[in-house]
This record gives C-alpha cells, sequence and structure tokens, in this order.
C-alpha cells in the first residue's frame, strides 16, 4: 500500500535537519512537490491504475531526495562537480535503509530505485529489466524535466548553471554540435555555463509523452528561458537564436 500523505510528511521532516533559509534547498523543496505533482497528472492522463498512479507521485517526492546532501557537502547542484544526485538518492534510500520511512511495502523496491537510478541519466544510458521500470522512468524523466524547465525560467543564474555572468560566456563547437547533429548532449563534454544552458534546451529532445510537450509549449518555457539572455559574444548569440529555433520547430512538428 502507498500512503502519499505519510510520504509527504516523512519528505517534511527529512528535509528539515537543512537549512531552509540556503536558496538551493529552497528551491529543491518546490521542485519535488511539483515534479511530484506533474508526475501524477502525466500518469492519470496516461489512464493508469491507481497505484501506478499512486507509485508515480511517490517516485516524484523521492527522486531528489540526494540534492539535500549534494548541497551541503558541495555547495551545488552540479553533478560533474560533486556527485551523481540520482546515485546519491538510491544510497541513501536503499543501503541506508531510509526507504521503509516513506513506503513499508518492498514490492515497488526496484520499480523505485530503477526510476530514480535513471532519472538523471543520459537517454542512451537508460538500463531497465521491465516495462513497468521502463514506464515510471520515463514518467519521473518527464516530469522532472518540465519542471527543471520552468524554474530555469526564472531562477537565480548563479544557482541554475553555477556563474553569475553567463552572458559573458561561450558556447563550446562539440556541444554546439552534439545540440545541432545528436539532438543529445554528453554532458561530461560540457566546459561553460552556456553549454549547460543548452543542455536544457535539448531537454526537449527527450520527452516522452505529449502532455509533456504540450505544458512546455502551452506555457511557453523555452521562449521564456530564451528571453533571458542576451549574450556578449555574437556568436555564441547566433547559435542560442538558432538552438531556439530548432526547439520552437521540433515542439511545432511534436
Amino acid at each position: 500500500m502507498i500512503e502519499i500523505q505519510k510520504a509527504k510528511q516523512e519528505l517534511k521532516k527529512y528535509v528539515s535537519k537543512y537549512d531552509i533559509n540556503n536558496n538551493r534547498i529552497k528551491v529543491k523543496i518546490a521542485h519535488i512537490e511539483r515534479v511530484a505533482t506533474i508526475a501524477k497528472k502525466i500518469a492519470q492522463n496516461l489512464e493508469l491504475s491507481k497505484e501506478d498512479i499512486q507509485l508515480a507521485e511517490l517516485i516524484g517526492l523521492l527522486h531528489d531526495i540526494g540534492r539535500f546532501e549534494q548541497v551541503r557537502i558541495y555547495n551545488t547542484f552540479i553533478d560533474e562537480k560533486s556527485i551523481n544526485h540520482g546515485e546519491l538518492a538510491v544510497k541513501i534510500l536503499f543501503e541506508e535503509g531510509l526507504i521503509r520511512n516513506f513506503i513499508e511495502d518492498t514490492k515497488y523496491d526496484e520499480i523505485i530505485r530503477k526510476s530514480i537510478l535513471n532519472h538523471n541519466r543520459n537517454k542512451n544510458q537508460i538500463q531497465v529489466d521491465n516495462d513497468i521500470e521502463l514506464l515510471h522512468t520515463k514518467i519521473i524523466r518527464d516530469a522532472d524535466k518540465t519542471d527543471i524547465i520552468y524554474n530555469m525560467t526564472f531562477e537565480e543564474k548563479e544557482t541554475a548553471w553555477g556563474s553569475a555572468n553567463i552572458e559573458k560566456e561561450t558556447i563550446t563547437d562539440e556541444i554546439y554540435r552534439e545540440f545541432v547533429e545528436d539532438k543529445d548532449i554528453n554532458y561530461k563534454n560540457r566546459k561553460t555555463a552556456v553549454d549547460m544552458l543548452v543542455s536544457h534546451f535539448a531537454y526537449v529532445f527527450d520527452f516522452n509523452y505529449k502532455q509533456a510537450l504540450q505544458i512546455v509549449k502551452e506555457k511557453e518555457y523555452y521562449k521564456k528561458l530564451y528571453q533571458r539572455f542576451k549574450f556578449e559574444d555574437k556568436e555564441t548569440q547566433q547559435k542560442i537564436n538558432n538552438i531556439y529555433k530548432i526547439v520552437e520547430e521540433y515542439l511545432e512538428k511534436k
């Protein structure tokens, strides 16, 4: 049995030990709450069973639980500069046993584990053993990316991209090529804050369900994100202009 209200109370209890005045902590609490809601809506839209709808919401609540330790220890959300937050979440939940605070039944453990492990991986690195694991992996990936794009439209630049002066930076050639040609970004190749921004634009190619695409299109998240910046380097600005054009054309097509 999945008791969502109990899980929400346990999450509130867990995050209470962190500094809620830290903007990164506040951002992540709000993000988790929104992702859980979006995941629930996607599952409902897919007309899944009540059990799977509750499970999707629970995974939403747990997917970023590793972020709080990441911020406490490293003071960053950038995995390349700290630790893989999906793997850290699984360690906290399953190796340290915190999962039982959120749900007593063990039958969902592998679905939860795989979904969280896969939620922040490149799409070509997803590893699941069955259709139900893949289903919930896709739901949490879509819910997470939908809210990340929303969050990027207003979040402090230092918190979002690790640079308060992102407009002074440039796109590396390889990241631009990956976006235009591969439609996928290898995070290991990111070298600048603008490269990280480009990887957020590239999320558009990784949505699985129409509902998530409809949300980002109708609410104009990508347009708002694009309009946040005016880059000093003319070539970088031209590349961002082209990236945004490709994103908009893709949304229209889909």
